[in-house]
């Protein structure tokens, strides 16, 4: 491996870790306005109803998951859908981090989609817009930002890995 190699796989650690943390924060305001939409059924109601509106979507999953032929239909479907309609998409691969995000900053209740008895689906998580500018939220107009980019390379739904804390 060569120096430039070396750093530049420094600078994308970097850049990663720095989404991981827009993430988290827009994930945290999103929880407190209550802009956030939790489960694949429920988001593809939303995004049947109000497209518009949805400005980031999430799909959470990890090795089991990836088995799972339905589940992957799901995101297929999803992922079009999103793309049709122009909402930002990442994939999060460390859905165990997402669940902890999403049920311990639950401050206001369960979130959207939680049933009483049984554990939220947590595959799907979408974002909507508060009515207010998103440009208007820094880590979110850094979160849109990293999938314009990531489009330009080819990468249609990057992917990332939430820190540990």
């Amino acid at each position: 491996m060569t120096l430039e190699e070396f750093s530049a796989g420094e600078q994308k650690t970097e850049r990663m870790d720095k989404v991981g943390d827009a993430l988290e924060e827009v994930l945290s305001k999103a929880l407190s306005q209550r802009t956030i939409t939790v489960g694949v059924y429920e988001a593809a109601k939303l995004l049947n109803v109000d497209p518009d509106n949805v400005v980031l979507c999430l799909l959470a999953a990890d090795e089991d998951d990836d088995r799972d032929v339905a589940l992957q239909i799901h995101f297929t479907l999803i992922q079009a859908f999103c793309c049709e309609n122009d909402i930002d998409i990442l994939r999060v691969s460390n859905p165990g981090r997402l669940a902890e995000l999403l049920l311990l900053q639950s401050d206001a209740g369960p979130v959207a989609g939680e049933g009483a008895e049984q554990p939220p689906d947590l595959h799907c998580v979408l974002v909507t817009n508060p009515h207010s500018s998103q440009w208007k939220d820094p880590a979110l107009s850094q979160l849109i930002c990293f999938c314009r980019e990531s489009r330009y390379m080819d990468q249609w739904v990057p992917v990332i890995n939430l820190p540990e804390r």
